[in-house]
């Protein structure tokens, strides 16, 4: 699934299955394409996501009133996954809108011509630097950023700054302290590699995961074992005991951590090396073939709306894309701004993805 909604998995047990809104309206059919069929026009809109998808029930309930359609989320898997399924139906979908495809996947995607192309409604208030498809086959919808993270308390008692950049990572004071995910296993783990890639280019990144693994990087399968087992900052690592006060998760950990504490704290007791982040964007595209495809578009402009917008950050831990959306408190209080986060361009991540894997696996896990 998706890196920037992984946490929202963990942390919401009760996340969205299949969510059905009753349908009171319809399409007009002034707009029906020449040559269309005079049959009756679905009602139900169909979304396949990956599994973190969310959001609040009157939210989607305003997409019903205004629209008239029923809609149908059909989870489907991590993000990967979800996009195997859609590139082996290719031409005759299993839904009309897929979410949930970033920016790590992206090119794969569009090479595979799943996407419609759609010019989504409101597109203008989406902020620029996440457009990044500019024949509009898919529509940014969210973005967000996966870090290190780092234990307060553990730095506040051994009376040691944390780290704030990857360069810090591999100093002496920092060994045998982080703890990462499986770039070959892990949405994370692939995005903190990209993160050094950016960062060091495709020369150096070797020699800095040569440097990170003689300081003593542990590497676990996936975030729910590095996150909520290993780490020691989190809920539930403090529950197993975990002595890594380091780990690689997202920006929008403490502001999790805080939401889901009982009583809550009036700090986050997680904090957020800002200078090791990637940047993630996720996308939502028009299905090729869609059975509805009047419907399809409805709810892609429908998820760049502020009403959507606004939801998503206590939904699925997300930042809008959108310049009129506001985050809540929780967000602007326990949350950081990741001022420049390391970016790989989708055509350059599409075409040395598995070699960097390969070479990170033989590098730091073999």
């Amino acid at each position: 699934m998706s890196t920037t909604t992984k946490i929202a998995g963990a942390a919401l047990a009760a996340a969205l299955g299949v969510t059905t809104l009753s349908a009171c309206g319809g399409g007009d059919a002034k707009d029906k394409p020449a040559g269309a069929s005079d049959a009756p026009k679905s009602k139900t809109v169909t979304l396949v996501s990956h599994d973190s998808f969310n959001a609040t029930e009157a939210v989607l309930k305003e997409f019903e009133q205004q629209s008239g359609y029923t809609v149908k989320v059909l989870k489907s898997g991590d993000a990967g996954a979800a996009l195997n399924q859609e590139i082996l139906t290719k031409g005759s979908p299993r839904g009309d809108v897929f979410f949930g495809v970033d920016n790590t996947l992206l090119s794969r995607a569009l090479d595979n011509g799943i996407f419609t192309p759609y010019e989504a409604k409101g597109l203008g208030e989406v902020k620029p630097e996440f457009q990044l498809d500019k024949e509009h086959r898919v529509t940014p919808i969210d973005s967000g950023d996966i870090c290190v993270n780092y234990d307060k308390a553990y730095f506040a008692d051994k009376k040691i700054a944390p780290p704030q950049t990857l360069d810090d990572l591999v100093k002496p004071e920092y060994k045998n302290l982080l703890v990462t995910e499986n770039a070959a296993t892990s949405s994370p783990g692939l995005g903190f590699l990209l993160a050094t890639v950016g960062k060091y280019g495709d020369e150096g990144w070797k020699d800095y995961w040569s440097k990170l693994k003689d300081n003593g990087v542990e590497v676990v399968d996936g975030w729910e074992q590095a996150y909520n087992e290993r780490f020691s900052g989190s809920a539930g690592g403090k529950k197993a005991k975990g002595d890594r006060p380091l780990v690689v998760s997202y920006a929008s950990s403490p502001p999790v951590e805080v939401l889901y504490a009982e009583p809550q704290p009036a700090e986050a007791p997680t904090g957020v090396a800002t200078g090791t982040c990637f940047r993630q964007i996720e996308f939502a595209g028009l299905l090729k073939g869609a059975k509805n495809e009047e419907g399809g578009k409805a709810l892609v402009d429908f998820l760049i709306s502020k009403k959507f917008q606004e939801d998503m950050p206590l939904q699925m831990f997300v930042n809008p894309v959108t310049k009129d959306a506001s985050l809540p408190e929780l967000f602007t209080k326990h949350g950081v701004v990741v001022e420049k986060p390391e970016n790989v361009a989708p055509e350059t991540i599409a075409k040395n993805r598995e070699q960097w894997v390969k070479a990170w696996t033989s590098l730091v896990v073999k």
